[in-house]
This record gives C-alpha cells, sequence and structure tokens, in this order.
C-alpha cells in the first residue's frame, strides 16, 4: 500500500495515519457481529468483553505495561486531559510543570487549570533544538509539585524528550510524572518501565488504527479522579460504552508496532534523510529544526526563507500533503508556538513546513514529493 495516488502524495504521518489494512480487517467482523455491550452478561456481551480485554492485552505489550495498566479512551486529547485533570484532582491540587512544547492537549489545559485556581504552573522553555534540560525541571519543582507533563517526541519538530532523566529525578521526590508519547508509539520503541512515567498517553490514529480511541497507561498504585463520570466502565474510571470495533483495532495496531517497529525506524529514518538531502541540495538556503540525533525517525521540519508556508501548501493541497507547524493549528496566521520556544525569528518559522513519512511512504513518494514541493517554493520564493 503505497501513500501516492494519481493526484497526492502524503507526507504527513504526523497529522495522521492511514489505517492499516490489517487493522481494518480486524474490525470488520466486530463491526457487523460483535455488537454486544461488553456489560452485559450475556454471550453477546461477553464476547465483546473478550476481545476488549485482548486488545487492552496487545495495547499493554507494546508498551511494557500491566493489562490492568491500560485504560482505554477516545484519544490523545482525552488522555492528556485526564491525565492532568485526574492527577491534580486526585491530590487536591498544587503545582504542575509542564514544557513550552506541549501538545495544547496538554499546555491548554494546565493554563486552563491555572486559571480556575486549580494549580500554580510553571513552563519550563527549550534549547534551540527543542529539548527540556532535566536539571531545569528539577530546578523548577517546590514542595507542593504534585505533576509533572513533558511529551516524549516533539510533534513539529520530531525531538524526543529526556523523559526518563525528568522521572527519575521526579520519583525521588514523590511528583508524578505524565508523558504524551502520541508521536512516539509506533516509531520508536516504547517501554514504561524504562521511562519510568506514571502516565502515558497514546493515540490511535498516530499509529495505523482509527480516529476515536486512544489509551493512558496508568502506573499500578497511582490515582486519578475520573474526567468523564457515570457507570462503571474501565474499573469505575472512564464512563461510556466502550467502542469495541475500535478498540481492536487499536490492539491491533499495537501489536503489528510491536513485532515491527525495530525494523521500521531505520527505514523511516533513511526516507526522512532522503527527503532532507533531496531539499537541502536543490534549495541550499534550507534550514533544519530539531535535534541532530534525539528526534523521530520519520520528521523532518524544515524551512524554506523567503517561502511563505501556507502559501506553498496552499499551492500544493492537491499534490502534497504536508503541514505548516502542528497539523491541530493549519489555520493559525501566528508563527508556531514551538519553533517559537526554540528561539526561531518569525520570518523562518512562517517559512517552516512538516514533512513526516510513515509505514506506507515509499522511496519515489519522497522523490516525487520533493521535486513537487521545491518547484512550487521555487514559483513563490521572493528574490
Amino acid at each position: 500500500m503505497s501513500t501516492e495516488t494519481p493526484d497526492l502524495i502524503y507526507l504527513d504521518c504526523n497529522a495522521t495515519t492511514p489505517v492499516d489494512p490489517r487493522v481494518a480487517d480486524a474490525m470488520v467482523p466486530v463491526l457487523r457481529e460483535v455488537y454486544g455491550n461488553p456489560s452485559s452478561g450475556h454471550r453477546l456481551g461477553r464476547n465483546a468483553r473478550e476481545l476488549v480485554e485482548a486488545a487492552r492485552a496487545g495495547v499493554a505489550a507494546c508498551l511494557g505495561a500491566a493489562p490492568e495498566e491500560v485504560l482505554f479512551t477516545s484519544g490523545g486529547s482525552e488522555s492528556d486531559n485526564w491525565a492532568l485533570r485526574g492527577a491534580v484532582a486526585a491530590r487536591g491540587g498544587g503545582h504542575v510543570v509542564v514544557s513550552a512544547v506541549e501538545h495544547p492537549a496538554v499546555l491548554e489545559t494546565a493554563r486552563a487549570m491555572e486559571r480556575e485556581g486549580r494549580i500554580r504552573l510553571t513552563v519550563i522553555g527549550v534549547d534551540r533544538f527543542g529539548q527540556v534540560d532535566p536539571e531545569e525541571v528539577v530546578a523548577a519543582l517546590a514542595p507542593d509539585t504534585v505533576l509533572v507533563s513533558v511529551m516524549l517526541a516533539n510533534n513539529e519538530v520530531g525531538t524526543l524528550q529526556p523523559v526518563a532523566a525528568i522521572a527519575g529525578a521526579c520519583r525521588r521526590r514523590g511528583v508524578l510524572v505524565h508523558t504524551d508519547a502520541a508521536q512516539a508509539v509506533g516509531k520508536v520503541a516504547v517501554d514504561v518501565r524504562g521511562l519510568d512515567v506514571d502516565l502515558l498517553t497514546v493515540a490511535g490514529h498516530k499509529l495505523y488504527a482509527p480516529k476515536g480511541v486512544g489509551a493512558l497507561f496508568v502506573r499500578k498504585g497511582v490515582t486519578l479522579e475520573p474526567l468523564v463520570r457515570g457507570a462503571g466502565h474501565e474499573r469505575g474510571l472512564r464512563a461510556g460504552t466502550e467502542n469495541v470495533a475500535s478498540i481492536v483495532g487499536l490492539g491491533v495496531a499495537c501489536e503489528l508496532v510491536r513485532e515491527e517497529v525495530t525494523d521500521e525506524g531505520p527505514r523511516l529514518a533513511a526516507l526522512r534523510d532522503r527527503l532532507e538531502g533531496l531539499l537541502e541540495r536543490e534549495f541550499p538556503a534550507l534550514v533544519r529544526h530539531g535535534h541532530p540525533e534525539h528526534r523521530l525517525p520519520n520528521t523532518a521540519s524544515c524551512a524554506f526563507p523567503g517561502v511563505d508556508a501556507n502559501a506553498l501548501l496552499a499551492l500544493l493541497a492537491e499534490e502534497v500533503a504536508a503541514s505548516a507547524g502542528a497539523a491541530c493549528h493549519t489555520d493559525a496566521v501566528h508563527p508556531s508556538p514551538v519553533l517559537t520556544a526554540m528561539g526561531v525569528d518569525a520570518a523562518t518559522a512562517m517559512s517552516t513546513v512538516r514533512f513526516s513519512v510513515g509505514r506506507f511512504t515509499t522511496s519515489r513518494d519522497v522523490e516525487e514529493g520533493v521535486r513537487r514541493v521545491l518547484a512550487a517554493a521555487r514559483s513563490i520564493a521572493s528574490p
């Protein structure tokens, strides 16, 4: 399955991924035949429950977690909101530390809780590569700090964060640590024990499962207040009848990640390096963002000085799919907050395009995509 069609080359896998055919094949029989409520005691309900629990085990195995530590949600944003609000509520409020390059599902949730008077908030800056210094996090900790949230991999520039070092320092002080791993799972190996985190976010549509399903890892012994209240689903912590077909899809997607991520990482990195190399060869003024080594294997964040990124992507909208900054902000006209936090000037930020390759991207996709991007960039570049 190639991401190339006669009209469009898809280089926007950080925005969303196509559903893997193997995932879809697992979901279709569930949609057609397993319509029981997993909370029902009859045979159809029991069948649905068995599928949900098998999927839970699949997600857990992918993360190095125990099945009872995995709770299903509607996606990454809900998981992030729940991790922050649930942990803070369970601990009665206090001080929260987040990084300046977090996804809005973390950063805006934290700011909302600050406005509501629930927390005192500290936002930690990053270096020019978009990376957090663990020592700055430690320095920000206070006697009333209850939670630190630092993402595992940045969605815009791909920089990997030193989450394990941060978590180790926080654990010694009794501070909970959450990491948003939505962009990391499926691209790099993710192990909750190695990371030493208490809470971790998974988003299905970033790893070839459908949209509208995700998970939250909650380390055994960590207490969360429910975000969605109602009946006793998900151990009484997340109300709502389970989305069985999508949960099955997420379980299969995570099993595929566990089986294939070791081989997939180098292949993605080779495609990314090829893309960056071709762009730089033909557009020597190109500026790369993100850490040169500690970054996702699939993500290239590149600025085309003199070229407005939004105009470039508008010109390419029927030919190449990519993003100007985070996909969640495609209609924004201000510089990316991530690039701004990295110290990138406004003009360079506004000329930045994020390309992200994936499981079904081919070398031909990359080469033809670069050809189209360069042609469009030259046509609108300022003299």
